[in-house]
């Protein structure tokens, strides 16, 4: 029996050399995750601004489910994949606005349900900021139908309430139109977290949305925020008749800028009555898809990896399981509350319901997203190791060979 079990030379050979194979294809995927990059199948995990159009194309054109797992990894370089920010979005002043933004409700140029209204009181906002911290919220938004902030007397009104709010240890946004550097400076030493200002689509379909601004007006209102120090919050709308093509070039043209946006929401249009956006898709029957969603905030994921991506206006069309679809492909941020400005929205039971169901828990205030654990500096990675390790998610095997006993002993 003795000499039926014994290994033979030759085998003993095969398997010391396979053991050498598997230890050199150890040692070069470790040289690999030292290194800046991280790639899933070609996809790159490092921040980067020199993306190209043709690149984020590729990205957005690869199989559904292939896109989704590739930004599900990127996601998790940076950000639990549990935590999603809660955030809470009122209209301080509806309607009457002098832009005509095709789609838009408030806008003074399209008979819609909005009428003007005048900007509403401090103590109402106050309170609406106190029951959104009370469900959950960790960010409050403030929006105005404003072309411009201009002279307006609200303004002041405005940077009250932004000390208010984030006094009570909310974040705070607001969407006011065209700012000047000065009055982003106002915002600014005001406390302000995060200034919206959104691109809509690409720079080639812009005018077939809105004449009344260009797209450098938007561009130059976003460099004013970032040059003030407050946090860019940027993104787009699906649905606006765009093309593909479209799409890429917005997404192309958030990846581009000198430095990504914290924030990208990602809006699927719901279409208003009165809008001439709203009335075309009314008539077609046509409404974004929950797969176009998911594509778009996946591709934005793997090309804005720092970024928050905000799963935005919408959200009522797409069952849960389609949601919880967008949440894996990298979306961490929804609004939440019944309304989001003029726009139907889930209320704080339903999404707490949808948070109990999917095992989802809520993102904590002014929370930076990870550093990249595949840096030169191994303490940031050892940090960042340790704080992935605390959360569910994928690891990797770390394969151990002992030679004396010719065993392979694995361990995650």
């Amino acid at each position: 029996m003795a000499s039926a079990a014994a290994i033979s030379n030759a085998d003993k050979d095969a398997l010391l050399k396979r053991i050498e194979e598997l230890e050199d294809d150890k040692a070069k995927l470790q040289a690999e995750l030292k290194g800046d990059d991280l790639r899933v199948r070609g996809v790159n995990g490092r921040v980067r601004t020199d993306w190209t159009k043709e690149e984020i194309q590729a990205v957005y054109e690869k199989p559904l489910i292939d896109l989704v797992f590739d930004a599900a990894m990127i996601h998790r370089l940076y950000f639990s994949s549990r935590e999603i920010m809660r955030s809470t979005l009122i209209s301080y002043k509806s309607g009457g606005c002098s832009e005509n933004c095709g789609y838009c409700s408030q806008s003074q140029h399209h008979k819609t349900f909005v009428k003007p209204t005048p900007a509403m009181q401090i103590e109402e906002v106050l309170e609406a900021a106190r029951r959104a911290k009370a469900a959950g919220s960790a960010r409050f938004c403030m929006g105005s139908a404003w072309r411009s902030v201009g002279k307006k007397h609200a303004f002041k009104r405005i940077l009250e309430l932004v000390k208010e709010i984030n006094g009570m240890g909310m974040e705070v946004c607001t969407t006011l139109g065209m700012l000047t550097p000065e009055q982003a400076k106002q915002l600014k030493e005001a406390g302000l977290t995060a200034y919206n200002h959104n691109l809509d689509t690409s720079r080639e379909y812009y005018p077939k949305v809105v004449t009344t601004r260009s797209y450098d007006d938007r561009l130059d209102t976003v460099k004013n925020v970032r040059e003030a120090g407050i946090s860019v919050c940027c993104g787009g709308i699906v649905g606006l008749g765009e093309e593909e093509d479209d799409r890429v070039g917005l997404l192309h043209q958030l990846a581009t800028l000198t430095e990504h946006p914290e924030s990208v929401p990602i809006n699927a249009l719901v279409p208003v009555a009165g809008t001439p956006l709203g009335d075309k898709l009314i008539a077609e029957g046509k409404a974004p898809q929950w797969d176009e969603m998911v594509r778009m905030i996946a591709t934005a994921r793997i090309v804005m990896p720092r970024s928050m991506v905000r799963l935005s206006a919408g959200r009522m069309e797409f069952p849960m399981a389609a949601q919880g679809l967008m949440f894996m492909a990298g979306a961490n941020s929804i609004f939440t509350g019944d309304k989001l400005l003029t726009t139907p929205n889930p209320a704080f039971s339903e999404d707490d319901r949808m948070f109990e169901i999917l095992g989802l828990v809520g993102k904590a205030p002014h929370t930076a997203p990870l550093k990249s654990p595949y840096s030169a500096d191994d303490d940031v990675a050892d940090a960042a190791d340790a704080a992935r390790a605390a959360q569910p998610g994928p690891r990797f095997v770390d394969i151990q060979v002992n030679k004396s006993s010719s065993k392979l002993e694995t361990s995650l």
